[in-house]
């Protein structure tokens, strides 16, 4: 019997998780009750015309990620939930959300060529809903994501409740990469990531409070950034405090080295007053935290998993708004 669980493992090497969140441009889920087989769209419930749809998508090699997802309700109801996210430009705080509401999971496929397209929907909804959580417990993909995603799953559930959030929705949801960092969710519509996740450091996540350095464990970095991006952004974070989450951010890679050990990157930010700050720093791959690790619990081999950090930052920029009487 395998006793190998990668997220132990990653662990216990004391893996620093930041930079392993997946840039996409759009995600699109699809409610499905479980089980979920290993690949999640050959299950039992997904029909052939999505199927289709997903490997013409890939095919056309589209930013795009499709996900099953579900809650406590999904086996219940006679009508299928399709969320559409996809990433705003220039300054952006994360993604905007269509969300419809469908008589049935045969509908999806229609649906979203309709949006590839540009055509819309009758069948879009506005909800209360502002905020999504999705929990990977694709146990069936990675082990770890039943150990971990499973429980946490119910616990997030039960947080949320007690704290009476009412605009937030948690999810069920298959694999979007990090089982090695179970139990790992994506907080939607920002699109952050977030791995090792326990029950004070969700509570911080969910209501910005608390002590902001706890994501220094927890963060696995923003979506909507390059992985290079992603350790900058943190390190940022920390400095700027709770108040980070609610500024719109852009930040691009402007030089990197032929053996890629140094980038040169940059990061612009927006005040909710409007002022605007760019900084720029310079990452270099830290041979201290390279780690040979095994990447999943069914991996044959370890994988050589490089991480970077900063260097030097500095501000390059301000741009300070101001307002007279």
């Amino acid at each position: 019997m395998n006793t190998f669980f990668c997220s132990d493992y990653s662990r216990q090497a004391g893996e620093d998780i930041i930079g392993s969140a997946t840039n996409y441009q759009t995600y699109i889920l699809v409610e499905c009750p479980p089980p979920w087989t290993s690949e999640a769209f050959n299950s039992k419930w997904v029909p052939e015309n999505l199927r289709i749809l997903i490997e013409e998508v890939k095919r056309a090699k589209l930013p795009i990620r499709f996900l099953l997802i579900a809650n406590d309700l999904s086996h219940k109801v006679n009508q299928t939930t399709l969320l559409i996210y996809q990433k705003k430009e220039g300054l952006t705080n994360g993604y905007h959300k269509q969300e419809f509401i469908l008589q049935n999971i045969e509908q999806v496929a229609a649906v979203v060529q309709k949006w590839l397209w540009g055509i819309g929907s009758n069948s879009e909804v506005e909800t209360t809903a502002t905020r999504d959580i999705l929990v990977c417990t694709h146990g069936s993909h990675d082990k770890c994501c039943a150990r971990y995603g499973n429980p946490f799953y119910f616990h997030a559930t039960a947080t949320i409740s007690n704290l009476d959030l009412d605009n937030v929705r948690i999810w069920r949801s298959s694999h979007f990469g990090g089982h090695r960092f179970a139990p790992t969710l994506i907080d939607m519509p920002e699109g952050r990531y977030y791995g090792a996740v326990d029950g004070d450091s969700f509570t911080s996540i969910l209501t910005r409070t608390g002590d902001i350095q706890c994501l220094q464990k927890v963060y696995r970095g923003w979506g909507i950034l390059p992985a290079a991006l992603q350790i900058l952004e943190r390190e940022l974070i920390l400095s700027q405090g709770w108040d980070w989450f609610n500024y719109k951010v852009a930040g691009k890679v402007l030089e990197q080295s032929l053996d890629n050990n140094t980038i040169l990157a940059e990061l612009s930010f927006e005040k909710t007053s409007g002022s605007l700050y760019t900084y720029q720093a310079k990452l270099v791959k830290d041979i201290t935290k390279t780690q040979k690790l095994k990447s999943s619990c069914n991996a044959a081999q370890e994988t050589v998993i490089s991480k970077y950090t900063v260097a030097s930052l500095w501000l390059t920029s301000t741009k300070v708004m101001t307002y007279s009487a």
